[in-house]
């Protein structure tokens, strides 16, 4: 397997958590954000939204991280990211939605970079627009937490979950957009229990060779 992504896309980090929680090997293929490498010709041919990640394997190329996550949970189902129970796994699955269809998408580069180049949002703009929507998106999972009273240390249960691996990118992202993550003391340790574990150790940003140099 070959996957295009860079260190700090929150879709990437989502990848990452899910090959290393399934003990998958992959060869890392970077794409720099910054310097507009997924605008080039070459990778517009492999994804043509521009976008990361992609997924290579054979002759396949896989995009969109939930299809990419969904294959995998199908294809290599051990260990699964998703319980047995539909009950369950619909629960599981709202839970990793909060994140991946309501706070990721609206703040992530492409909308960022609109905001700045198109609508003249400053840098103090951009940090209200991104607080305001995980903030949102928080204290809803904060709340679906709080309710759950035979949840584990993660998110769903007593073992990692799909939600884990969306929540703890997003977790990252609300850091580096400076979100008071002081309300949200059941994401928090969710957070510090998942990155006790190597897999998610592995996959964090500042670990990935592209991520040598920055801040």
């Amino acid at each position: 397997m070959q996957l295009y992504n860079f260190f700090r896309s929150g879709t990437s980090h989502r990848l990452r958590i899910a090959l290393e929680l399934k003990g998958l090997s992959y060869d890392y293929v970077a794409v720099d954000l910054r310097r507009e490498q997924h605008l080039g010709a070459d990778y517009r041919a492999r994804h043509p939204q521009a976008m990361v990640p992609a997924l290579v394997e054979g002759e396949q190329t896989l995009i969109q991280s939930p299809a990419i996550l969904e294959w995998l949970e199908e294809r290599y189902p051990t260990p699964p990211l998703l319980p047995a129970d539909p009950d369950a796994r619909a629960r599981v699955r709202a839970l990793a939605a909060i994140v991946g269809c309501d706070i990721h998408p609206v703040n992530n580069r492409r909308i960022l970079q609109y905001l700045r180049q198109h609508m003249g949002c400053d840098e103090a703009g951009i940090l209200r627009w991104c607080q305001q929507w995980i903030g949102d998106g928080f204290a809803a999972l904060e709340t679906l937490l709080a309710q759950d009273g035979q949840r584990g240390p993660f998110c769903f249960g007593g073992q990692v979950s799909l939600a884990d691996v969306y929540l703890i990118p997003q977790v990252e992202s609300a850091r580096r957009f400076q979100v008071d993550l002081g309300p949200y003391p059941h994401i928090v340790a969710i957070d510090q229990a998942c990155n006790a574990l190597p897999a998610f150790q592995r996959a964090a940003p500042a670990l990935q060779p592209d991520a040598a140099g920055t801040n």
